[in-house]
């Protein structure tokens, strides 16, 4: 990093740091590093301080004489870590100088493995470690990893989130021993558990509605917000089907409702709602504190059914089975050819979203109206490790610690001041974003710029350090008048949970199996027609005697349970 800040005279100015509330007491117990002195040595040697986030962790002989090997994956289009303004921002900030070791995320999840298995020459720490509870638990054992909670006296900032928010603390802490070995990452925007929205062709259903088409619907009700009912769906999808609505001379280029199945956001699940299922997936839902699977509902038999009808009838797209992200993006711009779609917005997925209105859940046939609730966590964990082979964990928990001011938050999410926010905040405090260079959008300038990975941005940031991008604020504002209010009462997502040794055999034993056998069976009756009586008998037998599926939720539950205890 010393190398960089050489050929960077000009740089930008300090990191602007918010003083926390909490002050860490001095001192704590910890497990060092094998050529480590303590914090007091550290202190007397190299002004090592953790607790005014306003001042430098080191002096300037800590920052000339110590250096962090932090090995991480990055994004294709990122700067070299140690090339990126935010990162020399820090290290004038903080003098905790880290040399960053940067390789793409092919090259890390081949390279995993050995680098643990290297007790010659590890780095100091991996960011964008991707570790599971697995890992964790098989490296803390061997003694490979720092645990971090015995140093959360030199994290200020760590420490009040987790003694605020326990339910964090409770997704990190290893049911062996019960210590944190990862750092965590905290963006809640709320947006993540409702992945999907309903956009409809408005142009295209005004024509069904002038042709007499949809019983009970009229042009007028074609607003955001539409309610519509699973048999006026499927008669304005047949219209589509039927009639040359994008005017080129054809009518077999129409896709009357399209999605990308099993992907992470706009997929099929949202038409399980019509039967009343909160499905996802995983299949696999929180329900008045029970862990359920929707596969074991015959709910799920006769909603497959439904939809593998539209599916025959080509109201469905059978292309949504097949693409990827990529192809569903870009099929749709240019010549209008979408119906319908699911997604969290119509400005990414068309070239004209003025012409698509957002709907609500589509009800099914005897009325049920809901959504999914997916299971992708606003809490990442397992972000970030240190290696108990590192001379000062101390010093390199404190830096680290600093990513959690939400200051420094946004921009190791979004990128540094004066690239891509502005020096002066505005009148509330907050910082403002710099108008997009000439040609880029905010996506590259983000990637290029912005390492992402551990931060802490809730509500608190946006209501007082960082306003949301203007798409994320969209995104919210249609769930919550279109998706949220619809979830009903006691259904949540499934948390990251914390699984004993134990535990994680059973899973690694059965779940991916019941994943493959429930993934594989679906895409077959939802292609062919459906599911018969005595093919769903045979399904529902082999999820309890072949596939496991009763210990596999019973792992589940005894996880969740632990989870919910004191809180």
């Amino acid at each position: 990093m010393k190398k960089n800040l050489g050929k960077r005279a000009g740089a930008l100015a300090l990191l602007l740091i918010s003083a926390m509330v909490l002050t860490a007491c001095s001192g704590g117990k910890q497990e060092k590093g094998s050529n480590a002195g303590s914090a007091e040595e550290l202190t007397l040697k190299y002004g090592f301080q953790w607790t005014d986030p306003a001042k430098p962790i080191l002096n300037d002989a800590g920052a000339q004489e110590l250096e962090f090997r932090v090995y991480s994956s990055k994004n294709a289009s990122a700067l070299d870590y140690n090339d990126m303004q935010v990162m020399e921002d820090l290290f004038k900030q903080t003098n905790v100088n880290v040399n960053w070791e940067n390789v793409s995320e092919s090259v890390y999840s081949q390279q995993k493995n050995l680098i643990f298995g290297n007790t010659e020459n590890r780095p100091d720490a991996i960011y964008h470690a991707g570790m599971s509870a697995g890992e964790i638990i098989k490296y803390a054992k061997r003694k490979v990893l720092v645990p971090i909670s015995d140093y959360l006296d030199y994290m200020p900032n760590l420490k009040k989130i987790l003694e605020d928010r326990p339910d964090i603390a409770k997704q990190l802490v290893n049911t062996e021993d019960g210590k944190i070995y990862s750092l965590p990452r905290i963006e809640e925007m709320g947006l993540l558990q409702n992945p999907n929205l309903l956009f409809l062709n408005r142009d295209w259903a005004e024509k069904a509605c002038d042709a007499g088409a949809v019983t009970g619907l009229k042009k007028d009700d074609l607003k955001d917000g539409l309610a519509l009912d699973s048999k006026q769906m499927e008669e304005l999808l047949t219209f589509f089907r039927d009639n040359d609505m994008n005017g080129n001379g054809r009518a077999d280029d129409e896709r009357p409702l399209s999605f990308v199945y099993n992907n992470w956001q706009g997929n099929q699940c949202d038409l399980y709602g019509m039967f009343g299922l909160n499905d996802n997936l995983e299949h696999r839902v929180i329900v008045n504190g029970k862990v359920t699977y929707t596969v074991l509902d015959d709910r799920f038999k006769t909603a497959t059914n439904f939809i593998a009808d539209w599916v025959t009838k080509g109201l469905i797209d059978k292309v949504s089975f097949e693409q990827s992200q990529d192809n569903f993006l870009a099929n749709g711009k240019g010549l209008e050819t979408y119906g319908a779609f699911y997604w969290w917005e119509s400005e990414t997925v068309v070239s004209n979203p003025e012409n698509y209105i957002v709907c609500s859940p589509l009800a099914g046939p005897d009325g049920s109206r809901t959504v999914c609730v997916s299971n992708n966590p606003e809490i990442g964990t397992g972000e970030v490790v240190v290696f108990s082979s590192c001379s000062y964990p101390e010093v390199l928990l404190a830096y680290f610690d600093r990513y959690y001011d939400p200051v420094v938050s946004a921009q190791i999410n979004y990128g540094p001041v004066g690239i891509v926010y502005e020096e002066q905040r505005d009148a509330d405090g907050m910082l403002v974003q710099k108008p997009l260079p000439e040609g880029m959008t905010a996506d590259e300038l983000r990637l290029q710029n912005a390492p992402l990975g551990i931060i802490n941005l809730g509500e608190y940031a946006w209501n007082n350090v960082v306003h949301m991008e203007p798409r994320a604020k969209l995104r919210l504002e249609r769930l919550k008048q279109n998706a949220i209010s619809f979830i009903p009462e006691g259904v949540v997502p499934c948390p990251n949970l914390q699984f004993s040794l134990e535990e994680l055999n059973t899973l690694g034993s059965y779940e991916s199996n019941l994943n493959d056998y429930i993934r594989t069976n679906m895409i077959g009756w939802l292609m062919k027609g459906g599911v018969s009586d005595p093919e769903w008998d045979s399904f529902e037998a082999d999820l309890h005697g072949k596939v496991k599926i009763g210990d596999i939720q019973k792992v589940y539950q005894d996880a969740y349970d632990r989870y919910l205890e004191g809180k």
